[in-house]
């Protein structure tokens, strides 16, 4: 997924649903330099050399046991960041599983299993709380990837391999969302609760067009909190995650042995079958650096998007204010109707922020949404176990035949778009590029997680209006 975990700024921290970019460090949470670069400079924490990061960890601590940490929005962006690099920094001091998400997982569930056992002081929580929530900062994240990411693609790009490739995503994602849907009938999970809280969340390509805004599309259409759905959305798919990643451990295997088991079912590495049409799916390199004038007039368009997605959805409230804010970036994409500084702005904004607020993200989402009963329930519970697998396996298959269909190669089809919009985004494309030994692909990786991310989203939010608890 997403758009948008993966490549890191020096802060060490990935994109979420956009892995086309390229910076000037390692490119996924797995082997961060930013957070965990063992090299001349020494020991690294969130880019810090470590001996600073302990001072500053320490000032915070003391400040939030003594009941003095300021509820401010900088307070809860350096609770965070602090937090969030020092658990990335943890998860990625483990070879091989480190590869599987755990530096993810360990920023996801680590500050809510701490809260569950009364081990974050009060006044810390409350700063982390009021910061994701009443200052804002989860609108702040979601709608600067949404803008980022949509206006980040090369508009001839998305006009001409837009429909070759809009095949096997949109099918696998229709696929999934059916069949995901009438399994979950069939088991007694529920035929809408399967697809809004199994498939969905799977198959945005990224938490940040993912499990966090579809939380709040639940919490609005039923009246109740955020955080009733955001433990089991988060758990859905950190384990479709490692499915992904297994799956295409496999795909690598059978590459191996270079057999073919009909015809176009592995490229080992082409995408496609037909020759001379891989520029049509070829993402320009991203810009490394950005001007400050530039960010700035990329928060302000970003926030622009966000003001009439939140006015139109009140008065229009057959959408969710991300959907219009989805129908608004798009259209301005299409029809060109920005000037091209403007859309490059954005999608560096959107790429800053993903870059450097990721683990961020996750720790304030983790302390103020997650409840970790519920997460242990939700693991424990077979149905729930069952449809996040067969929700990795019916997109990987769909999409593989969907792909074929389309002079693509099954396998590299069945990973992109398939597997990749079922997994994490960014560090989730590293992983399971990884594993399957195809990293080139990541450009695709990257068609896959600007469309398929907002085309998930903006089918969740039609579908909304049929939940009932």
């Amino acid at each position: 997924m997403s758009q948008t975990e993966n490549p890191v700024s020096t802060l060490g921290n990935q994109h979420p649903d956009d892995p086309g970019v390229q910076h000037r460090v390692e490119p996924h949470v797995g082997k961060l330099r930013g957070t965990h670069f063992p090299g001349p400079r020494g020991t690294r924490i969130a880019s810090l050399p470590a001996a600073l990061f302990i001072v500053l960890a320490a000032m915070v601590f003391i400040a939030a046991a003594t009941g003095k940490l300021p509820d401010s929005m900088l307070s809860g962006f350096t609770v965070t960041i602090l937090l969030g690099g020092l658990l990335i920094w943890i998860g990625n001091l483990f070879p091989v599983v480190r590869d599987f998400g755990l530096p993810t997982v360990l920023c996801t569930f680590i500050p809510a299993t701490l809260m569950s056992f009364d081990l974050l002081p009060a006044n810390l929580v409350e700063v982390v709380e009021n910061f994701v929530k009443g200052h804002g900062f989860l609108d702040f994240f979601v709608i600067t990837i949404i803008a980022g990411s949509i206006l980040g693609m090369p508009r001839a790009l998305l006009l001409k391999a837009g429909p070759r490739f809009a095949v096997p995503l949109v099918g696998c994602l229709v696929a999934t969302f059916v069949l995901v849907g009438l399994l979950g009938a069939a088991t007694g999970f529920g035929f809408m609760e399967g697809i809004l809280f199994i498939a969905a969340p799977i198959m945005a390509g990224g938490l940040g067009v993912g499990a966090l805004p579809m939380s709040e599309m639940y919490a609005a259409r039923t009246g109740e909190d955020s955080a009733t759905f955001m433990g089991d959305l988060m758990s859905a798919v950190v384990v479709a995650n490692i499915v992904c990643i297994i799956i295409a451990g496999i795909y690598n295997g059978l590459g191996k042995t270079r057999k073919q088991f009909f015809v176009g079912f592995n490229g080992h590495g082409e995408l496609m079958r037909i020759k001379g049409k891989k520029s049509e799916l070829s993402l320009p390199p991203k810009n490394e650096s950005s001007s400050f004038i530039a960010l700035g007039k990329g928060l302000l368009f970003a926030g622009a998007l966000f003001i009439f997605g939140q006015l139109v959805g009140s008065y229009l409230e057959v959408l969710h204010p991300y959907a219009w804010t989805i129908i608004a970036a798009a259209a301005v994409k299409i029809f060109g109707w920005l000037p091209k500084d403007i859309e490059e702005s954005t999608a560096d904004w959107g790429d800053m922020v993903g870059a450097t607020m990721v683990p961020a993200l996750l720790v304030g989402v983790s302390i103020s949404y997650i409840n970790m009963d519920e997460v242990v329930a939700s693991l424990s519970n077979p149905k729930f176990i069952l449809l996040t697998v067969v929700t990795v396996l019916i997109a990987t298959l769909t999409s593989g035949i969907l792909g074929w269909l389309m002079k693509f190669n099954f396998v590299e089809a069945s990973i992109t778009p398939g597997l990749v919009m079922a997994d994490t985004g960014g560090s989730g494309d590293v992983a399971v590029l990884s594993a399957a030994n195809r990293m080139h692909l990541m450009p695709f990786a990257a068609l896959t997680n600007r469309l398929g991310g907002a085309l998930v989203l903006f089918v969740t939010s039609l579908l909304v209006p049929f939940l009932v608890l």
